[in-house]
């Protein structure tokens, strides 16, 4: 698979999908610092990689992170977002044992995300070109 900025092809496929999503601590915990933010940004890249998905862009504040992501179309959202979540609450946790008494029974994150899909033009815009189309008679 190739990459590219902004068009990335496959073997049958070219295409250019983009996610947000939004993982909120469990009971919302305000447990980040910029030091766990640095740290879980290196993590997602690396679980990212084995999903041939690029990490794009990702933010956080004390209790919740934002995440743009590049993936292909053969990736499921909900499995990428199992494994983010799940590398990332066991690495975090096993790093810094100080949100033990945050968390005494394991498990950083909310089990509800927040998935949209995000890039390339307006639906408007999408459907008036769909409309638009020369049906044959």
């Amino acid at each position: 698979m190739k990459k590219s900025s902004s068009i990335r092809t496959g073997r049958h496929c070219v295409f250019k999908l983009h996610v947000h999503l939004v993982f909120v601590t469990k009971y919302r915990k305000k447990v980040f610092t910029d030091e766990i933010l640095k740290e879980l940004e290196v993590i997602f890249k690396d679980v990212c990689k084995n999903f041939e998905t690029e990490l794009v862009e990702m933010n956080g504040e004390t209790e919740h992170i934002h995440l743009l992501l590049n993936y292909p179309p053969k990736v499921s959202i909900s499995k990428l977002v199992n494994s983010l979540k799940g590398v990332s609450s066991r690495l975090i946790r096993k790093q810094h044992p100080e949100l033990k008494k945050s968390y005494w029974k394991g498990g950083l994150w909310s089990p509800s995300y927040f998935a949209s899909s995000c890039g390339g033009a307006p639906l408007s815009i999408i459907k008036q070109y769909i409309q638009e189309q020369t049906r044959p008679l």
